[in-house]
């Protein structure tokens, strides 16, 4: 059985890549490998404001239980639609753990934000990240356009 790599990073676009990964799946008879990968946080040090090893462990546990919860209600919606799902939740930077998946994977159904090339540039893109080094075919989901 073929397996389509969804990576999500829970925000709005999430659903409408798992939508369309479901339809990619039930078209294939694949199965989805539901992938969310928790950065871990920066830690800021200065005279103004330090975070203790103990706050970022709590907010670790939070993202961990956040992203837990988000992707077991994408794999539910999924399996609304009769398509079998697995959950992953990764820690550690998203474009390294995304192309490890996918090198199990035959495919990967992911999201664009749609941000301009000057934000790329500074920030950098998953997206982009993954379509460089992918070694499977990849399928980009665009933002929903507004009024839409």
């Amino acid at each position: 059985m073929k397996t389509i790599l969804v990576p999500v990073d829970l925000s709005a676009v999430s659903r409408r890549v798992c939508d369309a990964a479901c339809d990619l799946a039930h078209a294939m008879g694949a199965r989805l490998l539901l992938l969310h990968v928790v950065q871990p946080p920066s830690v800021m040090i200065s005279d103004l404001y330090l975070v203790s090893s103990a706050q970022t462990e709590e907010m670790l546990v939070a993202a961990e239980r956040v992203g837990d919860e988000r992707l077991r209600e994408l794999g539910e919606r999924c399996a609304e639609r009769g398509i079998s799902t697995r959950q992953l939740r990764r820690m550690g930077s998203a474009v390294p753990e995304i192309l490890t998946q996918a090198g199990k994977a035959d495919y990967v159904v992911m999201g664009s934000h749609g941000h301009s090339a000057v934000y790329d540039l500074l920030v950098g893109s998953t997206t982009h990240g993954v379509l460089k080094k992918a070694p499977c075919p990849v399928l980009i989901v665009p933002p929903a356009r507004k009024g839409r």
